[in-house]
């Protein structure tokens, strides 16, 4: 492995309220770039030292560019055009964690940051180890189970928001929301059928607009992204797990048509279905029922 580099990559895609795609470390060389470009999910960088530039679009279409040093931050939000390279003469080292989940942007509020607001900034300067760990302890331990990684994912956010000079207070009953819930409830229990936005209205009793606007403020999400992003975690699971076909498990996450359960799995992981399974799957190559899908599903 580079020395100045360091990636890994979340073992575990159960977890809906919170969850990792992928994590590292680097000490940049002058000038390094990445983008511009759109992620899926969201991404958190820390800067251990040195300097470095974001430049990224908000809401209104206008783009930004934000000087950052070492103890700042940075968050991509997913779809929003991003470019960052490291400063010149002095580069910048940072630690950066991809993540997204129904809570995720409820963490991100409570610590001042969200696509208007990608910058992140301390309380006080001696606080950056506390988060600086966490991240450390998440990218140095691999090998650890997903429940060690994502408990402290959750310290992360801990030290995130406490240490924020622009944190915000909980919102009392996010998430609790009853109607909310109950679309959670339904989508779990019926991911496997077709269903759509309006049959989750439905069963909520709820004019879909109206159910649309409470899911979004309660998550952060749209109901038709929660569903694929469901459909998708519940997809993984079974690459990984088992040696049933792209078209077997595309059928069984809602996805009759193996072109549409393609072109939706690229769109949360990035990459097709049969390629995330050749980088993930748990299953010896002796074991592996030989693959007879690919061509006209797989993009």
């Amino acid at each position: 492995m580079d020395k100045n580099y360091k990636f890994g990559i979340y073992q575990s895609d159960k977890n809906i309220d919170l969850t990792i795609f992928q994590y590292g470390w680097e000490h940049c060389a002058p000038l390094h770039s990445y983008g511009p470009a759109k992620r899926n999910h969201f991404l958190f960088h820390f800067i251990f030292s040195g300097k470095g530039y974001l430049s990224s679009n908000d809401s209104s279409g206008t783009t930004h560019l934000h000087r950052l040093e070492a103890c700042q931050g940075f968050l991509i939000s997913p779809n929003q055009v991003n470019t960052y390279y490291a400063d010149e003469n002095l580069p910048w080292e940072y630690a950066w964690v991809e993540f997204d989940g129904v809570k995720a942007t409820e963490f991100l509020e409570m610590a001042g940051l969200g696509f208007d607001n990608p910058v992140y900034r301390l309380k006080k300067r001696e606080q950056a180890s506390l988060i600086r760990d966490e991240l450390m302890t998440i990218i140095d331990n691999p090998g650890q189970s997903p429940i060690f990684q994502l408990g402290h994912l959750y310290l992360f956010f801990d030290s995130l928001i406490r240490c924020s000079a622009a944190a915000k207070p909980s919102q009392p009953g996010r998430m609790k929301n009853y109607y909310v819930m109950e679309a959670v409830s339904f989508i779990e229990q019926n991911y496997s059928r077709s269903i759509t936005v309006e049959d989750i209205a439905s069963f909520c009793n709820l004019n879909r607009n109206y159910l649309g606007k409470l899911f979004r403020k309660g998550t952060g999400q749209t109901l038709q992204h929660f569903l694929m992003y469901y459909r998708m975690n519940r997809a993984s699971e079974l690459l990984k797990f088992s040696d049933m076909s792209i078209n077997e498990i595309g059928k069984l996450c809602g996805y009759p048509n193996q072109l549409h359960f393609s072109r939706a799995f690229k769109t949360i992981f990035g990459l097709s279905p049969s390629s995330w399974r050749e980088q993930n799957s748990s299953l010896p190559q002796s074991s592996r029922r030989p693959r007879t899908d690919a061509g006209p599903g797989e993009e």
